[in-house]
């Protein structure tokens, strides 16, 4: 394009030419007249308005001290009444957020921090325990004999022994601190009596320490361990026909001599516990205790209704009557079922003899759970050491 071009195209304004563009450019840097419009830095036909001065805030010295600069608000300086913090908007975008607390789906209220509530985590025995599963508290059976009258300190206190708050602290039960609140609450049981007073002493070896009903274990040397036992392994610690067996996975956790607390046939897999407590063993394996054992059992489906019923009431075998204390289909797939059963007998393959019984030969057979302890995610040949708690709930399981 020429330059005629240019000047006349509508980039260049409204037809005017690069000289009058020029003339405007040389009037605004000379000073424009009193009449005259100022193009230098404005734009189109607005005039030029330059800003005016900021007016500094006052600050009186009087009420500010050097160095420190007035706050928002007066321009003396005076503070600003004060304001309500805005209220938080709810999170609406949240799922359950418009939803009644309480019913399913919504969201869960934040606990309340403050004088009323709830104590921290660590007030109960062995709450800060990270080691373990947390089994809550103990249920313990009502008693059914009166209500024990005061016993005398003296009869409980050991001059030459240890202070009760100390031998729990040292037990991992809590803070020495929380120790003595749980004794003052009368929380804290020795021999068999609840004690109430933080002078007491007692001897560590000879006492038997309870809290909320929980054995404290004060033997460091006693070992309670559960392994997850795979298919193939005998439930022994030897075999003079060379299969695996216990002892093969005991000696890389532990050096001292272990026993396996009941057996697993060679073609179950599950839960057995292994521990050196010879009381806590024999009272596990004794029928008396009533101590309950939980499977999950895989046979050929489909299963029919009043089976489970059959195997409540009790079925007849070579030995005698047996029955499991609760049955529950767990799940069911094209040509196999998975049935949970609960039940406290001991005897030498029960659950497989049961289920054979009724018509249904047991594909696969896993004990999860012995009393209050159960495998949970561990893995299978694993060997893993128990808490302090669930050593605490497994010895109340068997009155000890």
């Amino acid at each position: 394009m020429t330059q005629a071009g240019r000047q006349g195209s509508p980039r260049n304004g409204s037809g005017r030419t690069s000289a009058g563009h020029q003339s405007a450019r040389t009037q605004g840097a000379g000073g424009a007249g009193r009449g005259q419009r100022d193009f230098s830095k404005g734009g189109g036909d607005r005039p030029f308005k330059r800003p005016k001065p900021r007016e500094e805030a006052f600050i009186d010295p009087d009420l500010n001290p050097a160095g420190s600069a007035p706050e928002s608000g007066d321009r003396n300086g005076a503070k600003p009444a004060a304001r309500k913090p805005a209220a938080r908007k709810p999170a609406a975008r949240k799922p359950g957020a418009g939803k009644v607390p309480g019913t399913p789906g919504a969201l869960k209220p934040k606990p309340r921090i403050g004088a009323g509530a709830a104590k921290a985590t660590g007030s109960s025995a062995f709450g800060g325990e990270r080691f373990g599963q947390n089994l809550g508290p103990v249920r313990k059976p009502a008693r059914k004999r009166g209500p024990r009258g005061p016993v005398p300190q003296s009869e409980l206190h050991d001059a030459d022994g240890v202070r009760l708050q100390k031998v729990m602290a040292s037990a991992g039960v809590a803070s020495r601190r929380v120790c003595e609140e749980m004794i003052a609450e009368g929380r804290v049981e020795v021999d068999g009596q609840v004690v109430t007073e933080l002078g007491m002493r007692v001897d560590p070896k000879a006492s038997v320490i309870h809290v909320d009903g929980l054995r404290i274990q004060l033997d460091e040397n006693m070992v309670y361990m559960v392994f997850n036992k795979p298919k193939g392994v005998v439930s022994t610690m030897e075999d003079p026909d060379g299969r695996p067996c216990v002892s093969d996975f005991v000696r890389n956790h532990h050096g001292e001599r272990l026993f396996h607390v009941g057996r697993l046939d060679v073609a179950t897999e599950g839960l057995l516990l292994l521990t050196n407590d010879g009381e806590l063993a024999n009272r596990l394996t004794h029928p008396s205790y009533e101590v309950p054992k939980t499977y999950l059992v895989q046979v050929r489906g489909p299963f029919p209704q009043g089976v489970g019923a059959q195997l409540k009431a009790g079925v007849e075998l070579e030995d005698g009557i047996a029955s499991v204390d609760s049955f529950k289909l767990v799940d069911s797939t094209p040509g196999h079922v998975l049935i949970e059963v609960v039940l406290h007998s001991g005897k030498n393959r029960i659950v497989r003899r049961l289920f054979d019984a009724v018509g249904f030969p047991v594909l696969r057979l896993v004990r999860v759970k012995v009393g209050p302890i159960g495998l949970g995610d561990q893995r299978q040949g694993s060997i893993r050491n128990l808490g302090k708690q669930e050593v605490g709930h497994l010895l109340a399981s068997v009155g000890l």
